[in-house]
């Protein structure tokens, strides 16, 4: 980076590629010049923010000056930071596009383009976000692009705007912190809730994040844990940015015991010493696995992945081992043995689904071979209905083909 090289770099989650960019960044700035010298791209607003807390600390006695630019808050702020004049612009990239529509923001000085988490850019639909900004920054520039993975589609995107660049892979591709102890605890679907309150009451978990499915499901197992006397919050698309960043923050002063999210907060959230992570829904993505698993064992401090492993989610599991080459270690807990089940009326397992390497979507205007216009729906088997999690999984997909086949104003 100093050399002034374009620069493809790639390394495990939580081993410090915001600070392997963020250093270098600012030795090269040397004076401020207060127009828009550096623009770092990310997916998530959590990210964001961090990053430009990031910057801050190592920038401290630095005499450069960033902002931070996402949705979900009052855009009048921002313009009136980036007004003062700034050196470093973090943004995600549907807001910093509200700006360039609006005239409040200008790119055309732009000498360092950073994409952070671009793998995690492409999965959220950013991609033609993305091509309309670098349309807007000068040809002469430097760029650097991290991911904690390189698939093809990042090789291909990068071949598209980088010069010549230096490809830098401190881990393999899709391999999970070495200091994080993995084990999957097998249990019968409808004891999952009863049985990750069993862990962290017996286990004394002060500080754990768990990972559902849906957005319904997380607000749903938040309640529940609440129930049984454990401090709990959920955060995921649906919650307002200022309700996130609340609940982010009480979870990271260890005033909440389980923080509660969907895979918005799968990537990038840096938790200092966050000790233990659940997998209370397996991802149908395997590579989301690794990802989740990331946010403990960072930075060298170890940590502990557990997952719960009903009988629909044994796929899911065997494609993670598949991708990771290992073997999971496998634990069942006295009392939660896989063939026991709660005496109350709970909700009907899910059934399994086919692991995939990445989302899939029926084609538009595909439809049910036998819906017909104007006749009610035949009766479906009771086995055979969806659970109320699933049905909430299949409205989260629903919204996001009619808005076009993703999240793109973050």
């Amino acid at each position: 980076m100093l050399a002034g090289r374009d620069l493809l770099g790639a390394a495990q989650t939580g081993t410090g590629k915001t600070a392997g960019f963020t250093l270098p960044i600012l030795q090269l700035l040397g004076a401020p010049q207060r127009h828009i010298r550096v623009l770092v791209l990310v997916p998530t607003r959590e990210l964001a923010a961090q990053v430009q807390e990031s910057v801050r600390t190592y920038g401290k006695y630095a005499p450069v000056r960033s902002t931070v630019v996402f949705g979900g808050v009052g855009i009048h702020p921002q313009i009136e930071a980036l007004k003062r004049g700034v050196d470093i612009v973090v943004a995600t990239p549907g807001r910093l596009l509200d700006h360039v529509q609006q005239r409040t923001i200008d790119l055309r000085r732009v000498e360092i383009l950073v994409l952070d988490e671009a793998d995690r850019m492409l999965d959220m639909g950013f991609i033609h976000d993305i091509r309309k900004v670098l349309k807007l920054l000068p040809p002469k520039r430097q760029n650097l692009l991290f991911s904690a993975t390189f698939p093809d589609e990042i090789r291909t995107l990068a071949s598209t705007f980088m010069h010549d660049p230096v490809t830098v892979e401190v881990a393999r591709r899709n391999t999970p912190a070495e200091l994080v102890d993995q084990v999957a605890h097998p249990v019968a679907h409808d004891r999952k809730r009863a049985l990750l309150s069993h862990l962290v009451k017996e286990g004394d978990w002060q500080q754990v994040l768990v990972f559902t499915r849906t957005k319904h499901g997380a607000n749903r197992l938040a309640e529940q844990l609440e129930k049984d006397g454990i401090e709990a919050d959920a955060i995921h698309g649906n919650k307002s940015q200022n309700a996130r960043t609340r609940a982010l923050k009480r979870f990271k002063e260890q005033e909440l015991r389980v923080l509660v999210a969907t895979d918005i907060a799968a990537r990038g959230l840096d938790i200092e010493s966050l000790p233990h992570v659940v997998n209370y829904d397996m991802p149908h993505v395997a590579e989301d696995y690794v990802h989740r698993i990331g946010r403990t064992g960072r930075a060298g401090a170890e940590g502990a992945a557990v997952s719960l492993v009903s009988h629909e989610d044994r796929p899911l599991m065997a494609a993670i081992e598949r991708l990771m080459n290992r073997k999971v270690e496998s634990r069942v807990v006295p009392g939660f043995e896989p063939g026991t089940h709660s005496t109350r009326p709970q909700a009907e397992p899910q059934r399994a689904f086919r692991p995939q390497s990445r989302p899939q979507h029926r084609p538009q205007g595909q439809q049910q071979r036998h819906a017909r216009p104007g006749k009610a729906p035949s009766r479906v088997p009771h086995a055979e209905r969806l659970t109320r999690e699933q049905e909430a999984q299949l409205r989260e997909t629903g919204a996001r083909l009619a808005a076009g086949g993703g999240m793109r104003r973050r």
